[in-house]
Order: structure tokens, then sequence, then C-alpha cells
């Protein structure tokens, strides 16, 4: 069974700093759990047979022209019969007010009335990006997220095997720490995954021998960040001589995340190897491979091979994430 996830209304009040025209209850307490926003055409004109409500009700000029053109009776029946559905919340947008009816309405069935003086479509658009996050399919899971020249890096593996140790390293050259340990991973669109830490543990990071450490407040506000997109997962584990690792990058691993393909490189630690150079050299050949270059396939070309005789495999990498 899927999750539900919701966002208080006082979240959206704050991220489109709306203003309050009636608001009849905590905004605490109001849940929204649509992702979409509904600017209200049919329905005005009383067709409600596919009317979601609990999508958040945004009217414009619009709308508005259209209630003026209706009696004060035929206003008064229409904005009731919408708003017996009870929609979380109504926002009127260019700091349009409210017409008499549609306060009487809100008052009678208790619907939240809030206003905004953004133009009705940059306030829907904004909206729609906001919720699409706050209400993504989401997990958690045990890894360290960084960012390295731009690209969002899962480090995944045993416990032990390095990942906090090198997100040390890769902050002291440079990079930014987005999670370690715990990272929430959301699906805020068909093609992107983004990932953030737990509020309660952001910027902390936990070293074997010395303990907790805070990113931010020991390498600056340069080495951290809220958010990052995940471009790809990297996958350290112990060297094992018996296994035979990818020495030319033809073919491409991925895994599925929230049913999306994220591209997999298994990297082998030891004694010796400096990961984080390792991490940043795959960071900028993983964007390289993004605009069409694989280096492979051009080596494979100046030694006289045909790179169209090799075909490049796709394979799924079922990894504990």
């Amino acid at each position: 069974m899927a999750t539900t996830f919701t966002v208080t209304l006082t979240k959206v009040i704050k991220e489109l700093s709306l203003e309050a025209i009636y608001s009849p209850c905590d905004p605490d307490e109001v849940l929204i759990s649509s992702m979409d926003v509904n600017r209200p055409g049919l329905e005005l004109t009383g067709f409600l047979d596919y009317y979601d409500k609990n999508r958040i009700l945004v009217f414009g000029n619009t709308e508005t022209a259209f209630l003026h053109s209706k009696t004060p009776e035929e206003r008064s029946a229409t904005l009731d019969r919408l708003f017996s559905h009870k929609p979380p919340v109504i926002i009127i947008t260019r700091s349009i007010k409210p017409m008499p009816e549609m306060l009487e309405a809100a008052q009678k069935h208790g619907v939240p009335i809030y206003g905004s003086p953004e133009a009705t479509s940059s306030l829907v658009a904004a909206l729609v990006s906001y919720m699409n996050v706050e209400l993504a399919p989401r997990i958690t899971r045990h890894g360290v997220l960084v960012e390295v020249y731009g690209e969002g890096i899962l480090l995944i593996g045993d416990s032990g095997v390095g990942k906090s140790e090198t997100a040390i390293e890769l902050i002291k050259r440079g990079h930014r720490l987005i999670a370690d340990d715990a990272v929430e991973i959301r699906r805020v669109s068909a093609k992107s995954l983004v990932g953030s830490s737990p509020q309660n543990i952001r910027h902390f990071i936990e070293l074997r021998g010395i303990g907790i450490i805070n990113a931010r407040r020991i390498f600056g506000m340069g080495a951290v960040k809220i958010t990052e997109k995940i471009d790809i997962v990297i996958n350290l584990e112990i060297w094992d001589n018996t296994k035979i690792y990818d020495r030319m990058g033809i073919d491409n691993e991925y895994t599925e995340i929230l049913g999306l393909k994220v591209p997999v490189l298994t990297i082998p630690v030891k004694p010796g190897r400096n990961l984080a150079v390792i991490i940043e050299v795959a960071a900028m050949n993983n964007r390289q491979k993004k605009m069409g270059y694989n280096a492979a396939q051009e080596l494979l070309t100046s030694l006289g091979m045909d790179v169209s005789l090799l075909q490049e495999h796709e394979r799924k990498r079922e990894l504990e994430i």
C-alpha cells in the first residue's frame, strides 16, 4: 500500500508568503495531501463529477470575473456548492478582494482563505513545484550523499567501509556534504531523484575514533548543502581478489530507486587507494558520459577497433538501497 504524505498549510503559507483573509482554524492542523492545484473552471458552472476535494483552489482574474457576471444569488449558490466539499484552502491572487458571497461560504463551511499579490500563473507554478517536492514519494536509506563538481553522488557500502571518511576528504577538497548515515531520497519528477538529510542529523558526521562532528561548524557554510539531485550511485566494497572489476567502462550498470534508473559504479577499497580522487574522477567522467563522450570508445577507436561491433549493455544491479 502506497504511503500518503502531507504538508501543513503553515508551511505553504510560509513558502508563498500568503496573507490571511479568513482563517477559521490553526493552519498547522490543515493537512494537504494532493500535489495538484485547481483553478476552478467547470466547477464554477456546477460540474463537480471529477472534482478532487484535496486540491488547493486558486482564484485569479478569470474566476473572479466569471463570478461577477452572475447575480448575487447565483454567486452565493455556486460558491456554497463548491465550498461544501471543504477544499483545504482557497488562495486569491493579484491582491483581489474576496466578494461577500465567498466570505459567507467560507465562514459557513470553515474553509480558510488566503491572498497573494502574485500573478496567478506564477503562484500556481511555484505552488506546484513546492508541492511536488514536499509530497514526493520517498525512502530513507543508509549512505552518504555528497556534491562533487556539481554531480550528486550517493556513496553506499557496508558499515565501516569508509564512506564518512571519504566524505570528509571530499569536503576538505572543496566539495559539499548533503547527508551522512541516513539519506532521504525523494522522486520529485519522472526523471529526478533528490536527496537530503533528516533535519535532526543535518550536517553531522560520525567518524569512528573521533565521534560526532558538525561539518558546517568545522568547515564552514560552503561545505554543506541542503539538497542535491542524485546523479550516480557509487558502491564501495572491500577489495576481493577473486572478483573481476570493470576496467574499460564500455558496459553500463544501473540500479533502480523509486522506479528510476541511476548509474552505478563499484569501487573496490583497499589500503593505498585515494578514494576522494577516484570519486572526483568518477564525477567528471559521469558528466562527460551525459554529454555524449565515452573515453573507452575513443581509446578503442584510436587502436583501430570498430567500436560499432562492441554493443553497449545495460545491466541492472540489485543493491541494498
